[in-house]
């Protein structure tokens, strides 16, 4: 018989193929055993390197073999090796019955060889199938119990692969430090055996659990790793990381780098058709969004995260669209709405949070472990024990069947006690609810009316503020001009004295027009219907027209005009541009006197424009700097006694950041001041 399965075991050597010098070797060397022990040792390293390279079906065969060869000769430890063997490839092959079934024998065979190692290796392997099968409890306990041997002999793919279980069965029942614990141990030696898809696995769960522990400097380090580890070799990857990258960037209002990541993703997930990572970038664009007052945008993009959340019933997004819905629906001040998303969020969290009470519930104990866990499970899974079990006085069968019957009795009167007393909880709970409710939509109503007559006061206070403009400054400008007409009507005026007084008259009409300029578009903009209409354009163009306006007032001040303009483009509404600059060139001519100078340039700075109008004229003192463009009316006399309102710098500073720009300025008392726009140069 020996010689038999000794002549197969030969002939199988040569049957299979060559994956290594190692197993080339092997196969040699058994070929070549004479002794039935060696044989068998040989064999089991031959069948340990086919596994480790996935080649079951070529292991099985020399597991059959080496199975017959050790129970014909009663070699213990060669049958518990074999069948631990078999039954790691049915656990890989998804066939949990003969697995189970298969490392209870080899459990046996340890035990009665007193082989500890083969023990823990064998409750190793069973935790895993225990945590896969959703059994989380019971399968921390058999990893748990295989820890302290596995870390003893530092055997480290073993012990990888604990840490993997425990890890995962901490994760899947919400505890989150013990998770993290076990996840950086298996990132470790993941990384030291080059086992790449489990080390991008625990770099995508501690990241998470990094964020969950609102840590998130480190969750976006762990994210990244993954990323760069995938590179362009795995699309499925990326697109679920990349929303979730996107997310954690947004908690620090980094919008570059969150709209970066987030359109990535959402494109790579589009294309994928991956659902469940559409619904994260699509929720996290629209909180993006939001955040950037993109409301429409926004409203859009969340509508279709919430369409995929309820179709593949992901909760957690689903509860984050709900609550991005009811804040753009209060921003709008749709308050009815926003009311029933605050009630649909209230009534899914209370659905999760009990969810996740029922994972929690699992005792502490399981969390740790029970050293008598193996006693436990075997009484409890020993059925035939428990049928075998019989009472042995029937007086006390019938002391117990009374005893029984009295507590039936207590626990049915108890129950009821317990019902009615739900019942009334459960109506009370329902009142205090819809209670609650109410008061909420109470409170949003009376913000809305407080808004609502706050905006009433704002716009009666700009009336007020317009008119007191409209009755002075443009009344004492047309009231001059009229005066002059009135002489010349009346003949009282020479025509020496009329050439005499055109300048001034001139100088009153402009001033004038540009007061009606600035009150019509600053009066638009406090009644907020001012929208930017973006276009690219030629900022020398607007230089070019808006110089023109101005060449009498500088001929008759005597100032000079520089015009280092360059042909150069930005991203903008053009008429509000043109504002802002025929704004500040009137600004500049108005505080420059005789022999000063106006220098308008623009270049090119970090993607943006950047004009500047510089002038040596009077210069700003540094309080007054301060009292700039702020909607206060701050005004001051120009060098030739000009009027003005206050509200031109106001209104450019409004229109340059409508425009998504800003605007500053740089002045020196008696030395002159330059005033700098930046404006984006593409959308």
């Amino acid at each position: 018989m020996r010689k038999i399965i000794t002549l197969l075991l030969f002939l199988l050597v040569y049957s299979g193929y060559s994956q290594t010098k190692e197993i080339d070797s092997l196969f040699i060397q058994l070929a070549y055993e004479e002794s039935d022990t060696l044989k068998v040792e040989t064999s089991l390293k031959l069948i340990q390197k086919l596994y480790d390279i996935s080649e079951y079906d070529r292991a099985l065969k020399y597991i059959f073999e080496s199975e017959k060869l050790s129970s014909s000769m009663n070699y213990t430890h060669g049958i518990a090796e074999t069948t631990y063997y078999k039954s790691l490839i049915y656990a890989n092959k998804n066939d949990y019955i003969n697995a189970v079934t298969g490392y209870a024998k080899s459990k046996a065979l340890y035990t009665d060889l007193k082989d500890t190692l083969g023990v823990a290796k064998v409750n190793n392997s069973i935790g895993l199938i225990e945590i896969k099968r959703g059994n989380y409890a019971k399968g921390l306990q058999y990893s748990l119990s295989a820890i302290k041997e596995l870390e003893k002999r530092n055997l480290k793919p073993e012990l990888c692969s604990a840490y993997s279980n425990l890890a995962k069965a901490y994760y899947s029942i919400h505890a989150k430090d013990k998770a993290l614990e076990f996840y950086l141990k298996a990132l470790q030696l993941q990384t030291e055996l080059h086992k790449k898809p489990e080390i991008i696995e625990s770099n995508s769960r501690l990241a998470e659990l990094f964020s969950a522990k609102k840590e998130y400097r480190k969750s976006i380090e762990y994210y990244e790793t993954v990323i760069k580890m995938v590179g362009n070799s795995n699309d499925s990857i990326k697109g679920n990381v990349l929303p979730k990258l996107g997310g954690e960037y947004l908690k620090f209002n980094d919008y570059e780098a969150a709209t970066k990541y987030l359109l990535e993703g959402l494109s790579l997930n589009r294309k994928s058709n991956n659902k469940l990572g559409l619904v994260i970038s699509l929720n996290n664009l629209g909180e993006l969004n939001y955040n950037q007052k993109k409301l429409i945008l926004a409203e859009n993009q969340l509508y279709e995260a919430g369409t995929l959340a309820k179709s593949i019933n992901n909760k957690t997004e689903l509860l984050k669209y709900y609550k991005l819905m009811k804040a753009i629906d209060s921003t709008k001040r749709k308050f009815d709405r926003a009311f029933t998303w605050q009630r649909e969020y209230y009534n899914l969290k209370n659905s999760i949070d009990d969810n996740n009470a029922f994972k929690d519930s699992l005792s502490n104990s399981s969390l740790e472990l029970n050293p008598d866990f193996d006693n436990i499970i075997e009484k409890t899974d020993n059925t035939t024990l428990l049928k075998e079990t019989k009472i042995e006085d029937d007086e006390k069968l019938n002391r117990f069947q009374l005893i029984f019957y009295a507590l039936l009795g207590a626990l049915a009167i108890v129950s009821t006690f317990l019902i009615l007393i739900y019942l009334k909880r459960n109506n009370s709970i329902k009142y205090t609810q819809e209670l609650e409710e109410k008061n909420i939509k109470i409170e949003l109503q009376n913000k809305a009316f407080q808004e609502q007559t706050k905006h009433l006061e704002n716009v009666n206070n700009v009336k007020d503020k317009l008119f007191s403009i409209i009755s002075h400054d443009l009344k004492d400008s047309l009231s001059s001009i009229n005066g002059f007409i009135d002489l010349l009507k009346d003949g009282s005026l020479s025509r020496d004295e009329f050439d005499n007084l055109i300048p001034e008259l001139s100088e009153n009409a402009n001033n004038a027009s540009l007061l009606l300029f600035n009150l019509l578009n600053w009066s638009k903009s406090q009644m907020h219907s001012l929208e930017p209409k973006p276009t690219l354009f030629d900022v020398q163009e607007v230089f070019e027209d808006k110089i023109k306006l101005i060449e009498q007032r500088l001929d008759s001040k005597g100032i000079d005009l520089i015009d280092h303009s360059l042909r150069d483009f930005v991203y903008a509404d053009r008429s509000m541009f043109e504002i802002v600059i025929q704004n500040l060139l009137a600004n500049a001519v108005k505080f420059c006197k005789n022999g000063d100078s106006i220098t308008i340039s623009n270049h090119i700075s970090n993607g943006s424009c950047i004009i500047s109008i510089a002038d040596t004229g009077i210069g700003i003192s540094k309080e007054n700097i301060e009292k700039l463009f702020k909607n206060n009316s701050f005004t001051t006399i120009g060098t030739k006694n000009e009027k003005g309102t206050g509200l031109g710098l106001s209104i450019c500073k409004e229109l340059v950041e409508l425009n998504n720009g800003k605007i500053w300025v740089e002045s020196n008392l008696n030395v002159g001041s330059t005033f700098y726009v930046q404006l984006p140069k593409s959308k």
